[in-house]
């Protein structure tokens, strides 16, 4: 005897339980202690994607997965190499996909970096851009590689000060198309109080100055992204609540 079809039902139920979860303080501030105290032992620099370092925590990875394969991106433009982990984790679900790019931007690409990334088996579908990612220089040459008609999905991971973070959303919002997502990372930040925050990083960002106020400020004055509350719901024991924006229109 074969049982009824619920995979709508299983949907439905899912989107309470994100939507409750989302509205459910205690919890997060649950998770928020697990997030400051596992900060200790450097939680976010355990992780890797296919070999590399991709200094996110499990939560967001999975996040992303779900995003990317959701919307199906043509391009991927990131802000933030890094040690390469996330840009050859957006390459590897381009590919099971089946196209696409990634375009890395960062200030400094340190050459092992390069290599990582260069060398890597996704390296085909990865371009990398070194510049400050609020340049106009960059921007024109990040615009020069994304092919006309495109769809676009944007992520945000650089330099996390509230003006720089700002700027950013501002100059790469206009290239996510409809349907598309604004991902802006560590809007965690904005959350914690200044005991809370991380202070063993080259730059120490508190409340106030840090991503989740940019993003606050850049929803205030555009119509064209919404915060999901279905990912952002269950973004507990992750670093980016609060950063995932859909593109309206």
């Amino acid at each position: 005897m074969s049982l009824p079809d619920d995979r709508a039902a299983f949907e439905a139920e899912k989107t309470r339980s994100v939507l409750a979860l989302g509205a459910d303080a205690e919890v997060f501030d649950l998770a928020l202690k697990t997030v400051v105290a596992a900060d200790r032992h450097r939680y976010t620099y355990l992780w890797s994607w296919m070999g590399a370092p991709i200094i996110q925590m499990p939560a967001d990875i999975v996040a992303m997965q779900e995003v990317i394969w959701a919307t199906k991106p043509d391009v991927i433009v990131e802000t933030g190499v890094a040690r390469g982990g996330s840009v050859i984790f957006s390459a590897s679900m381009l590919t099971l996909i089946g196209k696409g790019k990634v375009i890395g931007v960062d200030i400094d690409i340190r050459a092992h970096n390069r290599d990582t990334i260069e060398t890597h088996p996704m390296a085909g579908r990865i371009t990398l851009i070194e510049g400050s990612s609020i340049a106009p220089e960059t921007l024109t040459k990040v615009r020069a590689e994304i092919p006309a008609g495109a769809s676009v999905m944007v992520c945000l991971d650089s330099d996390h000060s509230r003006d720089h973070v700002l700027e950013e959303l501002r100059l790469y919002g206009p290239l996510v198309t409809a349907g598309q997502y604004l991902v802006c990372a560590d809007t965690v930040l904005g959350r914690m109080t200044p005991e809370q925050t991380p202070k063993a990083r080259s730059k120490v960002w508190l409340p106030g100055d840090e991503p989740l106020a940019a993003v606050e400020a850049y929803l205030a004055e555009t119509d064209r992204f919404e915060a999901d509350p279905l990912i952002n719901g269950k973004m507990i024991v992750a670093s980016s609540p609060g950063g995932y924006l859909r593109c309206l229109r």
